[in-house]
């Protein structure tokens, strides 16, 4: 086995490097950059667009850089932007180097896990997403755990009573539930229960109140769990259908094999059957599963339910940094996450070889 983890943990490198290689080419041909972006905001700013350009006012301001003066070229509004301020623009940005020399300088610092600064927000990209981490955990954590106390038992309840009313009536709801899309059950729970045009009984905004430090423990637990209900439930839903019918299909196939039928000749109870035999074989692709589940929900489930109800995390980051082109928090987001999805991989794998130690993938490989 310790053979097994070495070779895929060698095997991240050249994937990532695909991977990153990969997204860097599109980006090289995605029409508009950071420098257009500044001198189209630039441009429709007028003659105030000095100010905001050089960070006397709120609009964009390009970052600094080791060496640079501070000065910036006037804006003539009437002449439009100058050339020499979209050349200062591009050797800021660094834009003004080859693309190979800025892909090979990018891998050599990310590999050092220096993922720069945000070209717009003047703060390091790791702080960014330290920033919008809290959110995407709490929404991906209570998700996917949700998700599985939920699906797992019922299940189970449908693969012991297959073919009966319980399960016809229960496939209907999880049928329905896949079939409805996130984003359009986080506005019904929205208008319904968070003040749209019914009911005002949850928080519209964030994780907690504002006056949360205030509170005892349990009233901060209180108040936590009351602003996240409604985005989780809306996350949970097509998951938890999901989960429901692969334990289902799991635990049918299983019943139905010949060391069932031998269990039973023994004179063991259903419940020693299922419990004793079936559970450990059937929830092998469930249970395997769960690291895979939550980096899903953690990483890109949330966008558009974190935009319905106005929480700032790394879903809406990772969307404005590609409408803004911002190439650091882009690049550097995916560099993370694709890093953490290769290395969840593996933790997937090794929880099939703990949950069921007949498999062996080195074996397998050999």
């Amino acid at each position: 086995m310790g053979a097994y983890i070495l070779r895929r943990l060698l095997l991240i490198i050249p994937t990532l490097f695909g991977i990153m290689l990969l997204n860097f080419i599109i980006i090289q041909f995605a029409p508009g950059g950071p420098v257009e972006q500044i001198i189209q905001q630039l441009e429709s700013a007028g003659t105030g667009a000095t100010d905001r350009f050089t960070g006397a006012g709120d609009g964009v301001q390009a970052p600094a850089t080791p060496g640079d003066s501070g000065e910036s070229s006037s804006y003539r509004g009437s002449q439009g932007l100058e050339q020499e301020l979209k050349d200062e623009l591009t050797r800021q940005f660094g834009l003004d180097k080859p693309a190979h020399e800025r892909f090979l300088l990018m891998l050599w610092n990310y590999a050092r896990f220096d993922f720069g600064e945000s070209f717009f927000r003047s703060v390091s990209v790791i702080d960014l997403i330290i920033e919008k981490m809290d959110v995407s955990i709490s929404l991906g954590l209570w998700t996917t755990l949700i998700a599985y106390l939920v699906s797992i038992p019922l299940g189970i309840a449908k693969a012991v009573r297959d073919g009966t009313r319980f399960d016809a009536i229960t496939s209907g709801i999880i049928v329905a539930a896949y079939a409805i899309p996130s984003f359009l059950f986080a506005v019904v729970l929205l208008v319904v229960f968070a003040g749209g045009s019914y009911l005002d009984w949850f928080p519209l905004r964030g994780l907690t109140s504002e006056n949360w430090e205030e509170f005892s423990i349990f009233g901060k637990i209180v108040d936590y769990l009351w602003h996240i209900a409604l985005p989780v439930s809306a996350m949970m839903i097509s998951g938890f259908a999901t989960l429901t019918l692969l334990t289902r299909n799991s635990f049918l196939d299983e019943i139905r094999k010949q060391y069932v039928m031998t269990a039973r000749a023994k004179g063991l109870s259903e419940r020693g059957v299922l419990y004793g035999h079936v559970f450990r074989n059937a929830m092998l692709i469930v249970i395997a599963g769960f690291p895979g589940t939550f980096l899903a929900a953690f990483c890109a489930g949330a966008l558009i339910v974190e935009t319905v109800f106005s929480l700032d995390g790394l879903g809406l980051l990772g969307f404005e940094s590609v409408v803004n082109r911002d190439y650091p928090v882009v690049l550097g987001t995916l560099y993370i996450f694709g890093l953490m999805g290769l290395v969840v991989k593996l933790i997937s794998d090794l929880m099939y070889v703990w949950i069921d130690p007949r498999i062996d993938f080195e074996r397998r490989e050999g």
